[in-house]
């Protein structure tokens, strides 16, 4: 089981992962609303609008031999994150054609991006 300086070291890689995922969506025109906004019901990693685009965007860090895939974005999480950007969208009022969550799979130097990654749940 890992302590608590174990548990603390990954927190602050994924907070530095985030912030480079951040980071490539603002070079590639992204304007970002929030990072690591907490709300009713979980946290949101990141929230990025481009074009009318609105993205709810869930920040994952595997290692190369981590064989946990996007599974790990499962319907418990799913009901966080859907839970939590309707809280985000009751506060915010960003004009946007369309919303929906994206997964970004950081796995060491390689990101994939997984748009519309799944469907907002009760």
């Amino acid at each position: 089981m890992p302590g608590a300086a174990d548990r603390r070291a990954a927190w602050l890689r994924g907070l530095d992962t985030e912030a480079h995922v951040a980071a490539l969506l603002e070079e590639r025109g992204w304007s970002i609303l929030a990072r690591n906004w907490r709300g009713r019901g979980g946290e949101l990693d990141i929230v990025a609008l481009r074009d009318g685009q609105l993205r709810m965007v869930e920040v994952k860090q595997r290692s190369a031999d981590d064989l946990v895939g996007l599974e790990c974005v499962d319907h418990s999480k799913q009901r966080k994150l859907t839970r939590a950007a309707r809280a985000w969208l009751e506060l915010h009022d960003p004009e946007f054609d369309e919303v929906c969550f994206a997964v970004a799979w950081v796995e060491g130097e390689r990101l994939s991006w997984f748009d519309d990654a799944f469907d907002a749940v009760s």
